[in-house]
């Protein structure tokens, strides 16, 4: 089942940098997904500025179980970068 997920960056002056931190580590987990076939589609959301203020993805998993374990391990989550979450299921145009 395919799912997107739209995870909104906190809004504190330490937000970007929570971001940049853990940036390397959430690029290395998205190809990880990528070549697993779980990695659709998705990117930054950016503001007016162009600065990244969230994530936006599609992601495949069987069910919501298996995603919302991906999305826990993944270090925007551990890393507080993530702090507002909304999860769609999604029919992908494949």
């Amino acid at each position: 089942m395919d799912f997107l997920v739209i995870a909104m960056d906190g809004r504190d002056a330490g937000a970007l940098d929570r971001r940049m931190a853990a940036r390397d580590a959430h690029l290395a987990g998205i190809r990880t997904l990528r070549e697993q076939g779980q990695f659709i589609a998705g990117g930054a959301i950016l503001d007016d500025a162009g600065k990244m203020i969230g994530s936006s993805v599609i992601l495949s998993f069987p069910d919501r179980a298996a995603l919302d374990a991906c999305i826990a391990a993944d270090p925007y989550t551990r890393g507080k970068v993530w702090q507002d979450v909304t999860v769609r299921p999604f029919r992908a145009v494949r």
